[in-house]
Parts: C-alpha cells; sequence; structure tokens
C-alpha cells in the first residue's frame, strides 16, 4: 500500500488550535441565534404553507407559460409530524 498525503494529518500548533477553538465558539453562537430565530418563526411559517396550499388549491401555479395547474386537494401531501427542517 502506498502512502498518500491525506493519510498523515500535520502537527496543528496550540496556537492555530485556540484559534479553532475560538472561531467554533463563535460560529456556535450564531448558530443558536439563527435556530432560535427559525424556531420563533413556526407559526408564521405554518401560515405561509396554508396560505401556499390554498392558492394552488384554487389559482394553481404557473406550469409553462400562460398555463396554469391546479392541484386537486387530494394530490396535496399531508403535514408530517415532525417539526420543520429549515436548511440555511
Amino acid at each position: 500500500m502506498t502512502k498518500k498525503v491525506q493519510d498523515e494529518a500535520p502537527a496543528r500548533s496550540a496556537e492555530a488550535q485556540a484559534w479553532i477553538d475560538e472561531n467554533v465558539a463563535e460560529q456556535q453562537v450564531r448558530y443558536e441565534g439563527i435556530v432560535k430565530e427559525m424556531d420563533e418563526l413556526a407559526p408564521t411559517r405554518a401560515k405561509w404553507y396554508e396560505e401556499f396550499l390554498h392558492i394552488v388549491q384554487t389559482k394553481g401555479f404557473s406550469a409553462d407559460g400562460d398555463r396554469r395547474v391546479v392541484i386537486k386537494p387530494e394530490n396535496v401531501p399531508q403535514k408530517p409530524d415532525r417539526p420543520d427542517r429549515v436548511v440555511f
């Protein structure tokens, strides 16, 4: 088996590790703030979902040019029994 460059990581200095730890802590604080905002937005997001589903069942959506497609109520997916996952 041949030795490859990616098989061995260079030693990390204490200064570099401290910098990484500091940045990870800052990113974790930002992440927790974003998650908190997204969780607080959940009731509003639920209203947006309802409005969207109402629109696609009544007016439809633009599929191609001026052709609109209305979604039948039986074809609308059911809301899953789990909290929303917001990817940001």
